[in-house]
């Protein structure tokens, strides 16, 4: 059926007439990996700018690639696949400095370094190919040590970069900070050691002072870490710190990113007074203070949120109610790894309508790709502030939500919409306010989706990132059930209709809010947690001790891990589920997904279960990223009854 409606511009456009999730939609699968990359960690060298991108075409690998003059190419061998494992979650397995790139590579975790000489009387596309040199020795057993956040020493004889060393006989793996020797000859000097995890290595502009932050169980970083400085002292020969001295920090503070700025000075982000502001080291004042916050998390390596002008001034992203904000840079809404060289800024930024690309010295040197899509199809999101808690202990909570939007149909009088509630990973982490077409192929099919910053979401501040301490598994969920019975009364959503969805402790939030609550009426876990004391017993040492606030203690505390697994209430389970795991996954694994889908099964409830080989925590390979999501549409599809346009699948429901 075909209705015509007048436009904004005063011309008519027909519109089909279909029911919500019926849609067909531009934004197809093939949108999600072709052509698709992530570009997360950008770093200026003075002449250009260096950044990193992940490709799901090659199997997620990640490659460096350089900008000059106008040029651009990769620098890192077709074969390099730039990732390290440190903490897992990884992040900073690179760093370029004075024509040089220092990479962890995935295979094998070891050092390297690749020399990039310019020609510069040529072409820049004619630069002189070089090979990669290793600097660290090849380890006991594979992988078994790891780098992040590697930094040069001024008179270039040494890098020093954090190490986590796994072994054998040990309970965890040991963190430390060491200095590897450059000229290939394997040594390696260990220079700080005694804390549980180290992070965010920087030199001062003279190279005689280094700081770092470290931190130990049971705390999170950004619960309570430690910003440590001492004097650098280094020869070809020898290399060891002296006047080692606690600068900030301590109970109840979390300090991230320090920074030297031009004159020497060590600053660094603290949120002693609630949100993560900029300060300098012998100070109480904040010198940079916006209405905001400034840091985030740091779940991986290699985070820079500000950066200084060579004059001193700062350039910071901040976070204020769900969007983040870059005065150089207004219409975007989303940043990452601000840096500088110099006079020139570089730094990754993307809008709700565009994806990430790479600005330095004020222009885009990496544009995002050409969607080739309609800003219709583009709305921004309506930033929510909720209602939530008990009638007890009232509570706000945040979120942003987006309406379906597809200008070529409409659905028929009277029909609302299916709504996806997304609750985020972490879940110290928070909703990320740029385009995401893994959002848009919903809403663009008739989906509304709320992506919720449930309390304990990152961006507002220390004192709401703690509300969900001993709350895991109640307030997230509470606040999940909230938006989506806030948004069904207000007359947004279909209330027979409504979906959650989350991967990793989102998924965690997806099998309690289905466990415990009948609000919502299907469900997709991506990698959740189904079994706290498995989690617990079971999962890699930078979250060991995570769930300690999250929680409560383990073993004293196993009452309450029992209590809030959703393995243990299996007779709340009622609505239909789709679980996607990957089969490598080292920080939830597997079992944790076949538990509860083997449990769903012995109760005949519907269930569909996807475990993706060569997969880990998260998927990057292509045919995984359009497997999952074609069956999640056809998971759907079958249970509201409704035929989803585009290719079909053949997707194994149990019990239906």
């Amino acid at each position: 059926m075909k209705s015509t409606d007048a436009n904004l511009d005063g011309s008519t456009r027909k519109h089909s007439v279909a029911s919500y999730g019926s849609w067909d939609s531009p934004i197809g699968t093939h949108m999600l990996v072709s052509g698709a990359v992530g570009i997360n960690e950008v770093v200026p060298d003075g002449q250009g700018v260096f950044w990193a991108e992940s490709r799901p075409l090659e199997a997620g690998r990640v490659a460096i690639m350089h900008h000059e003059n106008g040029n651009t190419h990769e620098v890192t061998p077709p074969e390099a696949n730039v990732r390290t494992l440190m903490h897992e979650y990884g992040g900073g397995a690179w760093w370029a400095d004075n024509n040089t790139l220092w990479y962890c590579d995935y295979h094998d975790q070891r050092l390297r370094e690749l020399p990039i000489e310019r020609q510069t009387a040529k072409p820049y596309a004619a630069i002189k190919k070089t090979e990669p040199r290793l600097l660290s020795k090849e380890p006991d057993s594979p992988r078994a040590q790891r780098f992040a956040d590697m930094r040069p020493t001024r008179d270039q004889y040494w890098i020093i970069a954090v190490c986590e060393q796994h072994k054998e006989q040990l309970s965890e793996p040991l963190n430390f900070i060491a200095a590897i020797a450059r000229d290939g000859s394997f040594n390696q000097v260990d220079l700080v050691t005694g804390a549980d995890f180290y992070g965010s290595i920087c030199l001062s502009p003279d190279g005689k002072r280094i700081a770092w932050v470290e931190w130990d169980h049971p705390n999170m970083p950004w619960d309570t870490t430690t910003l440590m400085c001492a004097d650098l002292i280094c020869s070809k020969s020898t290399i060891e710190l002296k006047n080692i001295k606690i600068v900030a920090g301590g109970y109840e503070e979390s300090v991230v990113q320090p920074l030297f700025c031009p004159a020497g000075k060590l600053h660094f982000l603290s949120d002693r007074d609630d949100s993560w502001q900029l300060y300098k080291e012998a100070s109480r004042v904040p010198v940079l203070s916006v209405d905001g916050e400034i840091g985030y998390p740091p779940w991986v390596h290699g985070l820079a949120r500000y950066a200084f002008k060579e004059n001193g001034d700062v350039v910071a992203a901040s976070f204020k109610n769900g969007v983040e904000h870059l005065d150089i840079k207004p219409e975007h809404t989303a940043f990452n790894s601000v840096r500088s060289s110099g006079s020139r800024i570089a730094f990754a930024s993307a809008s709700w309508r565009s994806e990430n690309s790479v600005f330095y010295d004020g222009k885009r040197v990496r544009a995002a790709r050409d969607l080739g899509i309609s800003d219709a199809f583009l709305a921004e999101p309506e930033v929510l502030k909720f209602p939530t808690g008990t009638i007890d202990a009232p509570d706000t909570a945040h979120a942003l939500y987006f309406a379906p939007a597809n200008p070529d149909f409409t659905a028929p009088e009277g029909e609302k919409p299916p709504l996806i509630v997304l609750a985020h990973g972490g879940p110290t982490s928070a909703a990320r306010s740029q385009l995401s077409l893994a959002q848009r192929f919903w809403t663009s099919r008739g989906f509304a989706v709320v992506d919720v910053n449930y309390r304990g979401s990152s961006g507002y501040g220390r004192a709401y990132r703690k509300k969900l301490n001993g709350q895991w598994g109640v307030s997230d969920v509470q606040d999940c059930v909230a938006v989506a019975q806030y948004l069904a009364h207000r007359g947004d959503v279909d209330e027979k209709r409504l979906i959650i969805r989350g991967g990793s402790a989102g998924g965690f939030t997806v099998l309690s809010a289905l466990a415990l609550h009948n609000t919502f009426t299907a469900g997709a876990s991506l990698y959740g947690v189904a079994d706290l004391e498995a989690l617990a017993t079971d999962t890699h040492k930078f979250e060991s001790r995570y769930l300690d606030s999250l929680i409560g203690r383990w073993p004293e505390d196993a009452a309450i891990y029992s209590e809030r697994s959703p393995i243990n209430h299996l007779e709340g389970f009622s609505a239909p589920m789709i679980v996607l795991q990957g089969a490598e996954d080292a920080i939830v694994p597997p079992n944790q997904s076949r538990m509860i889908v083997d449990a769903l099964d012995k109760r005949g409830l519907p269930v569909s279960y996807l475990e993706f080989e060569g997969e880990q925590h998260g998927f990057r390979k292509s045919d995984t990223i359009v497997t999952a999501v074609l069956s999640e549409l056809a998971f759907y599809g079958r249970v509201f009854g409704f035929k989803p346009a585009g290719p079909a699948i053949d997707l194994e429901i149990r019990n239906q």
